[in-house]
């Protein structure tokens, strides 16, 4: 059995997040945490996840964490490769991928997102971010949207400073009103715990807690007053063979990054 000080609050979110993939069958996966989890899944808890990447990759099964969406290996082990055009006018806007996977600069208590530009403050150029990608459209169409990103108040924000990507607009009906036909983000996934919206509402509500984490910590890193929810859940530690599967993992995307660097 685990303790909190067998591994890191990153690991702790990463596994958690892999878990939420329990019983998917195609995930449309964003770059970065979302790849990890994403990837992490397929060697754990849903051997037969199919990973559809935005560069038009389908079943994609690298053995490393990919780099980006152009990461040649993400072809090169692919079911299928398909043109851009058709991932998303067939695959994504015709309602056949269950589940996207994405990340955040700055989520709002409704599961906006903002990928593209934050205020620095007085006097300080704006601070431009990757920008929007594929994620409007695949929390437009995926059936339901995992999100995950690290807690704290420059990322969990009262109101963005841009809106990249619609979750739950201002509330209950604004997807409904646009024509957005999946059902939005259903969790975020942190390195503190797990918050999902509020069936009522659409407010993100705090439903569990980490191991070793507190009500107040989470709150304290929220840029809004969180609520909580009545009865909130404890996730369980990750399990050795779910920590040996993350760190294999991490480890042989280091020494794929390394080989491409020496090779220049």
């Amino acid at each position: 059995m685990t303790t909190t000080e067998d591994f890191t609050r990153d690991e702790l979110m990463e596994i958690n997040a892999a878990r939420a993939l329990a019983g998917a069958r195609t995930c449309f996966v964003g770059i970065g945490l979302p790849s990890t989890a994403a990837n992490l899944a397929r060697n754990t808890v849903n051997p037969g996840l199919v990973l559809i990447y935005e560069s038009g990759t389908i079943g994609s099964k690298p053995t490393r964490l990919p780099l980006s969406i152009g990461d040649g290996e993400l072809a090169e082990t692919a079911d299928a490769v398909v043109p851009v055009p058709e991932m998303f006018n067939y695959w994504l806007q015709g309602g056949r991928i269950d589940v996207g996977f994405l990340g955040a600069a700055q989520v709002d208590r409704f599961a906006n997102i903002n990928t593209t530009v934050v205020d620095r403050g007085p006097d300080k150029p704006e601070g431009r971010l990757p920008g929007a990608g594929g994620a409007p459209e695949i929390a437009s169409n995926c059936g339901k949207v995992l999100m995950v990103l690290r807690h704290s108040t420059r990322n969990f924000v009262r109101k963005l400073d841009f809106v990249t990507t619609l979750g739950h607009g201002s509330g209950p009906g604004d997807r409904k009103e646009l024509g957005m036909p999946g059902a939005g983000p259903v969790a975020v996934i942190t390195d503190l715990g797990i918050l999902r919206p509020d069936p009522a509402t659409a407010e993100l509500v705090l439903t569990e807690l980490h191991p070793g984490v507190t009500v107040e910590q989470v709150r304290a890193a929220t840029g809004w007053e969180l609520k909580a929810a009545d009865t909130i859940g404890v996730t369980e530690p990750p399990t050795p063979a779910e920590l040996a599967a993350l760190r294999t993992l991490k480890a042989a995307g280091s020494a794929g990054s390394a080989g491409k660097d020496d090779a220049r």
